[in-house]
Order: C-alpha cells, then structure tokens, then sequence
C-alpha cells in the first residue's frame, strides 16, 4: 500500500480545491446546479495512485476535498486514472459507468450530475498547484488533470506518463523497474539457499538420531 506524504497530499487537494473553487467563481450558470447539489459527499478512490478523496458539495459556489471524511457519502467510485479520465470527458457518463472498469456503490444520479457541470468548466490547474506545490510538482499534477479533461487516444500516453512521473517525485522512494525486478530477483534467490540450508541441516539431524539409535 503506497503511502502518501500528507503535507504533501494535503496541499495538493488544496491546489485542486482552490483550482475547482476559482473555476466555480467564474461559472455562475452552474451556480444553481451545484445548489441542488449541495451537501452532497461523494467519495473517490484512483487505484492507480493507491488514493482515497473525498467532495463535499457545500454549496453552489463551494466545493471541498478531503482525503479523510466520516459523513456518508452518496456514491463511492473507485476505478484506475484511465476509467477516471473516460467519465470526466464523457459526453455520457451513465455508459461509462455502466461499460468501464468503475465500480460504483451508491447513487449514480449525482455523481453525473456533476460530472456534467465541471466537464463544461474551464479549470485552471496549473495557477493553485504551482502556488501550494512547487513548480516542479505542481506542473506534474497540473498536467495530469489536463490529460485526464481532455480525455482521447492522443492523450491516453501522456496521461501514463504524468501519473508516473509524479508517482516518483511524490514518493521519492519508488525504485525503478529494473531495480524492482533485480530485488525480487535476488529475494528469490535468497529463499532457494535458505531452501537448501534448511534441507541439508533435516538430514544432519536425522543422520545424528540414527546414530543415537545404534549406540
């Protein structure tokens, strides 16, 4: 299980929840869409990042994100970033749901609800994450949710590539591949000797109890 950095994670659900909040501002036809919306919790989990977020609709003009809630929720989706991405630039969303990867508990009726008003938004990302995050990661995360909004086959590997790039800088600690596979390599290898010790000292005790036995 990947484990995130919550300073890390907790400023950059503020990047994207002062990005989502200013693209709120500056749509106000959506204003009376999200009121109906409004207490409304819905939680996310990307299996791709091994990631749990929560919205909270608080009213027409204000959404928030938490990546810890105890209110209940009225859908919980989960899915990779790719099935995220096909529902975000979905012009119909209810199929996605039904012919995608995503697995959903709860009502769908609001999740498309707002699927529909934040795909007709123009979201700025790149502005809040590079305020709370850096340029570096907040570009990368920026990129990411630009990829996923603009959801097609021309996108589908720039899309892999920022997740995986920002798996990295966020980690710090993941290892590349060929690092990975030479590690379980050498745990494998490490387990047949130990195999083979363990054998070898069975049959010392059992050759030392058959000398016991005809003294």
């Amino acid at each position: 299980m990947t484990q995130h950095d919550p300073a890390l994670l907790s400023a950059a659900l503020a990047g994207v929840e002062r990005a989502l909040n200013e693209a709120i501002a500056l749509s106000p036809t959506s204003h009376d869409e999200l009121a109906g919306l409004a207490g409304t919790v819905l939680g996310v989990e990307v299996t791709t990042l091994d990631l749990t977020v929560y919205l909270d609709i608080i009213s027409g003009t204000e959404a928030r994100l938490m990546a810890h809630c105890e209110l209940p929720t009225a859908a919980f989706v989960r899915g990779t970033v790719e099935d995220f991405a096909s529902l975000a630039a979905s012009q119909d969303p209810a199929a996605v749901l039904i012919n995608s990867g995503i697995e959903l508990e709860g009502n769908s009726a609001s999740l498309i609800a707002l699927q529909q008003v934040i795909s007709r938004m123009d979201i700025d990302w790149e502005a809040p994450l590079v305020a709370t995050l850096g340029d570096v990661m907040g570009h990368q995360i920026a990129e990411t949710l630009r990829s996923i909004f603009r959801w097609g086959e021309s996108a589908r590997a720039s899309l892999r590539r920022q997740v995986s790039e920002f798996v990295l800088e966020e980690a710090r600690l993941t290892p590349p591949k060929a690092e990975l596979e030479y590690f379980f390599d050498a745990v494998q290898s490490l387990s047949m000797q130990v195999d083979r010790v363990h054998n070898k000292l069975e049959k010392l005790r059992a050759k030392v109890e058959q000398t016991r036995g005809q003294s």
